[in-house]
């Protein structure tokens, strides 16, 4: 027996069908506790015959109110409520008169009875007074929840537009610096080099852009993309750049921010490895310290001790009083982590006792779980336009396999889409 899940949803994700189901359990209410007060001083049977006309000339007069305040709740307050006061009056005078005709006509008087019209003002005065405030408190709720929705989805956004200005605030000189070697190498015509770094370049600029600002990588394709950027930075500084990776095989599914780390090799490369004549080395380690990911970006450059400390921190340096550089700068990574991770998260730099400059982030240990799924194919986009007759491929691919030999890749995509279409074939 098959059985399809159950998903509560809001009460008010229907505002139509909620105001129903509440027009009829309240007026129901109504009808009930007054039944059984008739009941309860011995009334005849037949007097349910006016309790029930009474409730339906509430049930009437509320769907009337319902559709004037639903005009007026959104005006001037003065509007609002004045009006609101008078329909009021209106709706109870109207709701007493009738009620007393009723009970007259129950009664078996001809005329109308001042006293039994004015007990029964209150009563229906007390009915339509505490709907009315119920129905402006729900309304009122539920525009504050709206309202709260769309700054929650705003403030969303502006974390995500954030999150993409702080991770795209790429170093200029960096990209002049490359482009301007580039151009040398050309000049000189050492083309493989120069294509070499241009090449680079391309495949750092790409997993740059295509990437989704709030995405998470791992830490081994944080590494890669780290190698790739000291590559092209390693053509210009040739051995002045020296790199060491110390990463625990543990740590390398687990998931940060893309694009963490370059800002501060980048950093370092900047205030450590540049106005060195020696150079400098770059440390970056990762590993596992309980439930938390610890990485270590450091370097033996001159550390904190210069007058450019300052300019380390913020990612601004001055030349003669005047900016000349917007670098990322530490802060960004800081405000990346806390948009990303809130109080959850580390965030230090130090001072090594062996000298020069480090930075400490520690994060939740998380990893991506796998999905499952009947099959996974894995291919290039070109093997997948030629075998499966895409114009374009419709999902981002992974190159994860090469195609070495019998059975070749080609062959065993053939095959499979094969068996997806003999599966879709059948009755």
């Amino acid at each position: 027996m098959a059985v399809l899940p159950f998903r509560p949803s809001p009460f008010f994700a229907n505002k139509n069908q909620a105001f129903w189901r509440l027009q009829m359990a309240g007026w129901g209410g109504v009808l009930l506790l007054r039944t059984m007060s008739g009941l309860a001083n011995a009334k005849e049977l037949s007097f349910l015959v006016t309790i029930l006309i009474s409730t339906i000339t509430g049930l009437s007069l509320t769907l009337i109110l319902s559709v004037i305040y639903r005009t007026l709740i959104n005006r001037r307050p003065l509007v609002t409520w004045g009006a609101t006061g008078l329909a009021l009056g209106v709706a109870v005078a109207a709701y007493a008169f009738i009620d007393a005709w009723v009970n007259g006509l129950y009664n078996g008087d001809r005329g109308f009875d001042v006293g039994r019209i004015i007990g029964l003002f209150y009563l229906d005065a007390t009915l339509l007074l505490a709907w009315s405030a119920l129905y402006y408190m729900i309304n009122f709720f539920l525009q504050i929840e709206e309202q709260n929705d769309q700054l929650i989805q705003l403030e969303n956004q502006a974390t995500t537009a954030q999150l993409a200005m702080l991770r795209y605030q790429l170093n200029p000189h960096f990209l002049f610096n490359t482009l301007n070697s580039i151009s040398t190498l050309v000049l000189l015509k050492q083309t493989e080099p120069a294509n070499a770094m241009l090449s680079r370049l391309s495949s750092f600029l790409r997993y740059t852009l295509v990437n989704e600002p709030a995405g998470r990588v791992t830490v081994a394709q944080e590494v890669e993309t780290l190698k790739l950027y000291l590559e092209i930075e390693r053509m210009r500084f040739e051995e002045r750049l020296r790199t060491s990776f110390q990463i625990d095989p543990a740590t390398e599914k687990a998931l940060l921010p893309s694009l963490l780390l370059q800002p501060l090799v980048e950093n370092a490369i900047k205030y450590a490895v540049s106005p060195q004549e020696a150079g400098a080395e770059i440390t970056i380690a990762a590993q596992l310290v309980g439930p938390n990911l610890r990485i270590t970006v450091s370097d033996t450059g001159p550390g904190l001790q210069t007058a450019s400390a300052s300019n380390r921190l913020s990612g601004v340096t001055f030349d003669g009083g005047e900016q000349v550089s917007t670098g990322v700068g530490l802060a960004n990574i800081r405000d990346r982590l806390a948009q990303a991770y809130g109080e959850n998260h580390r965030f230090e730099t130090m001072d090594p006792p062996e000298g020069g400059f480090a930075v400490l982030i520690e994060l939740p240990f998380e990893r991506r779980e796998a999905v499952p799924c009947d099959a996974v194919l894995v291919a290039s986009p070109e093997d997948l336009r030629r075998v499966l007759h895409f114009e374009k491929p419709a999902a981002r691919v992974s190159y994860e396999a090469e195609d070495g030999g019998e059975p070749s890749l080609s062959g065993v995509i053939e095959a499979f889409a094969k068996g997806v279409a003999a599966r879709r074939s059948r009755p």
